[in-house]
């Protein structure tokens, strides 16, 4: 197999199409799912960073090391805010309603 075409930069490849993927699904979306959204970021940094394990680029894993912890952070908040959302009492909006 020719070094373009090993498994860790076909892995990588797949990284970048959930990256992307991800970029254009919040884009086009009128509502995007942060789930979706986040999933799909973690999923493409843990790709690109086992890609970056073989073929190592400092800067790069850094770079997959913040993208996964936003992507975490994300994914947290969009939890919390769901579980929050399923305690209220049915027929309660929130603070903002008399």
């Amino acid at each position: 197999m020719s070094e373009y075409a090993d498994w860790a930069t076909l892995v990588g490849l797949l990284g970048t199409t959930c990256i992307i993927s991800a970029y254009a699904y919040l884009t086009w979306s009128e509502e995007p799912n942060p789930f979706v959204l986040h999933g799909t970021n973690l999923a493409g940094a843990a790709f690109l960073t086992v890609s970056l394990t073989v073929h190592t680029n400092v800067a790069s894993l850094v770079l997959e090391g913040f993208w996964a912890s936003i992507a975490i952070y994300g994914l947290t908040k969009a939890y919390l805010k769901r579980k929050r959302a399923r305690s209220r009492p049915e027929g309660s909006a929130g603070s903002d309603t008399p």
